[in-house]
């Protein structure tokens, strides 16, 4: 979760430099004194600092609301020193969004600048956003889609399941055999598992590939750093927990087997083009460039999400075009797993398929948390038409139980951000950097 990263811990850093840890109670110039455009510029500080404050306030209602925070310390510990109510939350919530629609949107003779205009459309949408998930957390229940649109501004379609029965009629062609299609494409996939005691060493190594191919095109912080650890008991198969200053925690879950296409995934989704970078660019070019506080809190149940886990699925096509994906897997990372040789290559067409039913996801969580089937049931579902070994299939429905319709933000964000990218031109890693620096929201980058 991020993404993947789901994250479920508050992580507070100290004060950026440059930033501001007062901004609320900065006395306002006499009236007669203050231009139209520094009023403006005066409401909208104003309002990102209580935005945060909000945020932070509803990460102490729900554990793991909170993914990143690296604004002044003091508000994340006035927040714990004085918590509030999912009713209290809501009321200044909803004083948020009336002082944002009162916010002129000219000046006298001063328009609002494009930045400006963004920044309020970014601060309405994440406002929106959390004034949705307190009315979930005082007990109001949405459907599938509309939990999707009202947290991350984005409206799935959700097909009937026959819909990817053709599909698995195509894998059940490359993968034959007896018995059911899971058991044969497990015991196929068998042979790229990489070995527990070989996992450290393989994931440092498609990190650091990741990281090579990415640099190459975006610029990073200087002083921008991770660190790697093998976990176990999450919901999630890997993490990034951003810790400010260009810092991230990457978590790998290994309850499960790990393959070594997986490694490059995992690679560039949590660290490099994804979630690392995604974060640290936010912190350099609004936190500390700008001195934007409002961008150094991540509500995970946000329209951020859509953009941050979309721009990281994608990005490890972007890091591995073509085949150059399993050319690495074949000749790096299968080696350093101590595997084998085995066919590379019909082991990713095999995923290319399985990742065209991944949409059926979201019908199964829509039935499942609408009461329409069981737990057993969405995990036989889950089992067959994402062809995952039950036992997966079963942690895959704990993830819907505590994150509902953020599934979505994996495969529809991969591919809007995939289409708006290639829409900007031929300079794909530009656009990529662009997406990631920047205030976008869902509804700018869809068609």
């Amino acid at each position: 979760m991020r993404r993947i990263a789901l994250c479920l811990l508050l992580s507070v850093g100290a004060c950026a430099p440059g930033m501001e840890t007062g901004m609320e109670a900065a006395p306002r110039p006499a009236a007669q004194a203050v231009t139209a455009e520094a009023l403006a510029t005066d409401s909208l500080t104003l309002i990102a600092g209580d935005y945060v404050k909000l945020i932070l306030g509803i990460g102490e209602v729900e554990p793991g609301y909170v993914d990143a925070y690296y604004g002044p310390a003091e508000w994340a510990a006035a927040a714990k020193a004085a918590p509030r109510n999912a009713a209290l939350l809501a009321a200044d919530a909803a004083d948020l969004a009336d002082r944002l629609n009162d916010l002129p949107r000219t000046g006298g003779s001063t328009p609002l600048t494009p930045d400006e205009r963004q920044r309020v459309a970014y601060l309405k949408a994440h406002v929106s956003a959390a004034q949705a998930r307190l009315r979930m957390l005082q007990g109001e229940k949405l459907g599938f889609a509309d939990q999707a649109e009202a947290l991350f501004g984005v409206r799935p379609e959700l097909k009937p399941l026959s819909d990817y029965d053709p599909i698995l009629q195509r894998i059940e062609a490359l993968v034959p055999g007896e018995g059911p299609l899971i058991d044969r494409v497990t015991a196929f996939r068998a042979a790229f598992v990489i070995p527990k005691d070989r996992l450290d060493a393989v994931m440092r190594a498609a990190i650091a590939e990741c990281r090579a191919r990415t640099v190459r095109h975006i610029t990073l912080p200087a002083n921008e750093s991770f660190t790697l650890a093998l976990v176990t008991d999450k919901p999630w198969s890997g993490y990034n927990y951003f810790q400010g200053g260009a810092a991230s925690k990457i978590e790998i879950n290994t309850d499960f087997p790990i393959y070594t296409e997986r490694a490059i995934d995992l690679g560039c989704h949590e660290g490099y083009p994804g979630h690392h970078v995604y974060n640290a660019l936010l912190e350099q070019t609004f936190v500390r460039e700008k001195g934007w506080v409002e961008m150094s809190v991540y509500p995970l149940f946000s329209p951020m999400s859509f953009v941050a886990e979309g721009s990281a699925n994608y990005g490890i096509d972007l890091a591995f075009p073509g085949d150059e994906g399993t050319a690495f897997e074949r000749d790096v990372l299968m080696p350093l797993a101590g595997l084998p040789p085995a066919d590379v290559v019909k082991k990713n067409a095999l995923l290319g398929l399985i990742r065209q039913l991944g949409r059926s996801e979201y019908t199964i969580a829509d039935d499942y948390l609408a009461g329409r089937i069981n737990r057993e049931q969405a995990a036989a579902l889950l089992s067959k038409y994402t062809l995952t070994a039950p036992d997966k299939a079963a942690q895959r429905v704990r993830f819907i139980d505590t994150y509902g319709s953020y599934v979505i933000n994996y495969g529809l964000g991969r591919d809007t951000v995939q289409a708006w990218v290639e829409r900007q031109g031929p300079d794909r890693w530009h656009s990529m950097e662009t997406l990631l620096a920047s205030q976008i929201l869902p509804v700018d980058i869809l068609e």
